[in-house]
């Protein structure tokens, strides 16, 4: 039994997507347009149902409006815009979605030019592929992460611009369970929506019940069997592992039930898509599924009467977003029962009005903006439901800082029926108390409206709580499901190093002796206190540049109070800041710096700004905070702004100087818990002993979490990681590398090269490359003795070591065995020779140049089903005899250009054979055994010189044992009754029907290869 991805995942998704309503189509006897891979005549036939009054010439006009615009550079916008418009020309029906086709294709190429790939997977609505699966089998080497990486590679690519601003939605899994300890998305079913860089994927956690009795179409024998016939995989049929994978609850079925029955497919296409604006340019979002079942858990209660209510999500997890997609719902929502909606987010602070204007206005909505008693008392008497002219949605943001206690804000009694007021609340854990008047205001202005309240800490108290003000939670989404999400991160606490506390003590204690004692707070803006302070953070955060090996993470300084913020940007100013130089000392300059002090210099702190609200204006402050975000601002000087609703992915490092108290500690440590990069925990220095008071928030919030929520506490358990967790790691990275030398990097090359068993190596480097990211980890847990044995820039070293040495024993095994070649594909082949210990620019320009090239190489190989020929061999041998080499980590320069043309003349005579491959294989409807017996038959002791006679012979051999097969795919467990079976089409079909010369001999030969074939397809060997 073949048991491979498609056997294991591809197939069984292909009868899931069945059963689920979607048609399959062969495309033997299909015809689509390869510049979009649009089905065209699915897709006229189509258009006219859903638009009878188009004629012909207008359904032509309409698919070249399509094409032109899959030509733009805005990551499809504009044909988003067309695909989900009803107003016009419909190509999609929303109202009646099952009015639209819905079919299901496999391996469909994407081309252009020369360069192409294919899905397993795609979904056409109305002859349109808009959405693609990509799948791997269990256990799969780089787990999904190779998969992450590839299309991340491919939609780089302006080749593939047309495609890339099709597709709508993309599923990739290698049918696992999820991995909650991984940071990375290695193991599991992820979906994500396109990117020009990066795609993000996201986890998927279905909390709806189906009734699959009512969901699932019946999909029959017969149209199984086309299915297999088609894939060439008809033994596989009553296996028992292909039972297995048919089921509904594997991973890859779960997420296609979750995202592709239809009405949810309907929802994420029209609302579940989002196009922002950022500094780096457009970027494509995806409803998370919280933000999903959030807002279908709106609808619900909007549908029971229910008009308040609480969302309870974590800080990080998008609560902008979400109401962002609820004005798209909740708009169409009402207009269905013929109401208009008007939308109102509500904040208490200026800078958050300014943040939430800007998010919404990134995602397309016009923003009314409402800074005063007046201002809002004139717009809730207002009939109109927007502002702008030209009926775009929209949604007016209001401040109440300055009138959330005013008695007198606005008494309205004139209610327009027509209209429906919808508030989000933000931060419903501060600001509304109900012994003020806003909420009684908010009331009063409209008893109809709908009031959601937006958390990420509710304010659980005996004088009064969120759900007291707010109603029951309406959802609720906690720390530990959006860490184990990636949407936020672990926080790791570090205290200050014994030296600089001594040297702080010193200060401390020369400032008293001056000020005779004098007032805390004087005392702590002191510049004698204030420069160790400044100087250990500067000396802190650029360690951690160089640790990290990133120079775009940024830093914000939580300072004792706004004196000495300031005190600390004079001193920075006077100190670090970057003079001006003189054009006649440029002409006396030192000679060009050396690429390692040009690293170490790119790590320093350059810039740095305060933030108060007595320095600069609203539009200061506001552009200091947008270059902070765009990394052109290293560290940040504040004293209490921007502790609550500051989003900046880029703040890694926070420096808290102060105690602060409460939620509101929760609050401010957690503005570096926003992914970025490849981190694993946001880190927080901690200069003001806050451990206490977190120890007592955590004790009191979890106290009021059991009280309020009973066993959701655990929910809230995974925030930070636990010194017990920290020292576990450690002892286990000195366990592993206990028989190694690790002070003698040179040694320990030596040593870990003997070794060739690859578990092991796994194990060496997990540890190394842990040990890496646990850095700060380890120098808060006070284990010095280990920092002085595996220092960091050593450690550094002996990861990359070891990382080559695996790399280099993943390449021989997929070069020197004929075990699965097809698994080449999935190996990080290129990464073996990039960690240079000498390098200089050109070389690294060289080096991005050698792994692009081993890419496109190793791909090309990797796709080859025929590890027989010999044109293939001795590609393969040539591509062993490059990487067999000694200390790829110092290969000069000159060696990387000899590879770099060695590899490109691999990789054009590995294309033209794929060109042979593919042309051979579509001959016998793609049935790669047939074409191997084809080659084979034509290499050696042909027994005819024409082609063309003994493809007509195999066809009609393939088409008889096919039936045999359909009929019956049990027989294949008895090999001896299919030699006995094949026989007799051999010679019937190569002597009687196509006067092929057979002796008795060569009929025994072709016959054991035939069989081998199927008995390799069906115990699932490789051939």
């Amino acid at each position: 039994m073949k048991f491979n991805e498609d056997s294991r995942v591809k197939i069984p998704t292909i009868l899931h997507l069945m059963h689920l309503g979607y048609e399959y189509l062969s495309l033997s006897d299909q015809k689509w347009d390869e510049s979009t891979n649009i089905f065209t005549d699915i897709f006229k036939s189509s258009l006219h149902r859903l638009n009878p009054e188009l004629s012909s010439g207008d359904v032509d006009r309409v698919y070249d409006e399509i094409a032109l615009c899959l030509e733009n550079e805005d990551l499809g916008k504009a044909f988003y815009e067309k695909l989900i418009d009803q107003s016009g020309v419909r190509l999609i029906d929303f109202e009646n979605f099952e009015n639209n086709s819905f079919n299901v294709v496999t391996e469909l190429t994407y081309k252009k030019d020369d360069e192409e790939f294919r899905p397993d997977v795609i979904l056409l609505i109305n002859g349109m592929p808009l959405v693609f699966i990509e799948v791997k089998k269990p256990n799969n080497q780089d787990g999904v992460l190779a998969e992450h990486k590839r299309i991340q590679t491919r939609f780089q690519n302006k080749k593939f611009r047309h495609f890339v601003n099709l597709t709508q939605l993309m599923v990739f899994s290698n049918n696992m369970e999820y991995d909650n300890s991984s940071p990375l998305p290695i193991e599991g079913a992820f979906y994500a929506t396109p990117s020009y860089s990066k795609p993000n994927f996201n986890y998927f956690r279905e909390e709806d019940h189906f009734n699959f009795d009512s969901l699932f179409s019946v999909v029959d024998d017969s149209q199984e069997n086309f299915v297999l016939k088609d894939n060439n995989l008809l033994s596989i049929k009553n296996s028992p592992e292909f039972l297995t994978n048919k089921h509904y609850n594997t991973p890859t079925n779960r997420i296609s039930t979750s995202l592709f029955q239809k009405q949810r497919l309907a929802f994420m296409l029209q609302f579940g898509i989002a196009y922002v604006k950022g500094s780096t340019g457009l970027q494509k979002h995806i409803m998370r599924y919280p933000q999903l079942f959030a807002t279908k858990a709106i609808e619900s209660k909007l549908e029971e009467g229910i008009k308040k209510g609480i969302i309870w999500h974590t800080q990080g997890s998008g609560k902008t977003a979400l109401a962002y997609y609820n004005v798209k719902y909740l708009t169409n929502f009402f207009q269905k029962k013929g109401v208009v909606p008007k939308f109102y987010f509500i904040v208490d602070r200026l800078d958050l009005l300014t943040q939430a204007s800007k998010e919404f206005l990134s995602r397309g909505l016009v923003v009314h903006k409402i800074n005063s008693r007046e201002e809002f008392s004139k717009d809730i008497k207002a009939t109109s439901v927007i502002h702008n002219s030209s009926g775009k949605p929209e949604i007016t943001v209001v401040n109440i800082q300055k009138f959330k206690d005013d008695p007198d804000v606005v008494r309205n009694t004139d209610y327009n029926l027509s209209i429906q007021r919808v508030y989000f609340l933000d931060e419903v854990h501060r600001s509304y108390n109900p012994k003020g008047s806003f909420l009684a205001n908010l009331n009063e202005s409209d008893v109809n409206a709908i009031k959601l309240g937006l958390t990420g800490t509710p304010l659980l108290g005996d004088d009064f709580n969120s759900r007291a003000l707010f109603g029951s939670y309406i959802h609720k989404y906690y720390y530990n499901s959006s860490i184990s999400d990636g949407y936020t991160l672990r926080l790791i606490r570090e205290e200050i190093e014994t030296n600089y506390q001594l040297k702080l003590k010193e200060a401390l204690e020369s400032i008293d002796i001056l000020k005779g004692n004098g007032d805390k707070k004087q005392v702590y803006a002191h510049p004698r206190f204030v420069e160790p302070m400044l100087d250990y953070v500067i000396q802190d955060f650029e360690r951690a540049r160089i640790a990290f090996n990133d120079n775009t993470i940024g830093g914000m300084v939580v300072c004792d109070s706004s004196d000495q913020a300031k005190m600390m940007y004079e001193i920075f100013q006077d100190k670090y800041a970057e003079k001006t130089v003189s054009d006649d000392l440029l002409l006396a300059a030192e000679p060009h710096e050396s690429y390692g002090d040009k690293k170490k210099n790119e790590s320093k702190v350059k810039s740095v700004a305060v933030i108060l609200h007595d320095i600069g204006t609203k539009d200061d402050r506001k552009n200091q905070v947008d270059e902070f975000k765009d990394g052109k601002i290293d560290l940040l000087f504040v004293y209490n702004m921007l502790l609550t609703g500051f989003d900046a992915p880029r703040l890694k490092k926070l420096y808290v100087g102060r105690v602060i108290k409460a939620h509101n500690l929760l609050q401010t440590l957690t503005r570096v818990n926003r992914t970025y990069k490849d981190f694993k925990y946001g880190y927080v220095v901690d200069f003001a002993d806050i451990q206490r008071e977190f120890d007592k928030t955590n004790q009191d919030y979890f106290r009021e979490l059991q009280a309020e929520l009973g066993d959701e506490m655990e929910h809230y358990s995974n925030l930070f990681k636990t010194p017990e967790e920290i020292k576990q790691e450690i002892q286990e990275i000195k366990d592993v590398l206990f028989h190694f030398d690790t002070l003698n990097a040179e040694i320990f090359s030596q040593q870990i090269s003997q070794i060739q068993d690859r578990s092991e190596m796994l194990k060496i480097t997990r540890v190394l490359n842990n040990a890496k990211s646990l850095y700060n980890l380890i120098r808060l847990s006070g284990n010095y003795d280990l920092l002085e044995k595996l220092d960091f820039h050593r450690l550094t070293i002996l990861s990359r070591e070891a990382n080559n040495h695996l790399a280099l024993i993943n390449t021989k095994e997929a070069l020197e065995t004929n075990i699965d070649n097809t698994n080449l594909l999935n190996i990080a082949l290129e990464d073996v020779i990039f960690a240079f210990v000498k390098v200089k620019e050109e070389e690294m320009v060289l080096a991005d140049q050698l792994k692009n090239t081993l890419q496109k190489t190793r791909e090309m190989l990797g796709g080859n089903f025929d590890p027989a020929d010999p044109i293939f061999i001795s590609l393969k041998e040539e591509l062993e005899r490059l990487f067999k080499k000694k200390n790829l980590n110092e290969v000069t320069k000159e060696e990387m250009e000899a590879n770099i043309k060695a590899l490109e003349a691999i990789y054009t005579q590995a294309k033209e054979l794929e060109r042979k491959n593919q042309l051979l294989r579509a001959k016998y409807e793609n049935d790669e055994k047939y074409a191997r017996l084809h080659k084979r038959l034509m290499e050696k002791d042909p027994l005819t010189d024409s082609e063309s006679k003994l493809f007509e012979a195999l066809q009609g051999l393939k088409a008889a044992v096919d039936q045999q097969i359909l009929q019956n795919s049990n027989i294949l467990e008895n090999e001896s009754y299919v030699e006995r079976m094949i026989i007799k089409y051999v010679v019937e079909q190569f002597k009687s029907k196509n006067d092929i010369a057979l002796d008795s001999a060569n009929a025994k030969r072709v016959n054991a290869m035939i069989v081998k074939e199927y008995m390799n397809e069906f115990y699932g060997r490789v051939a």
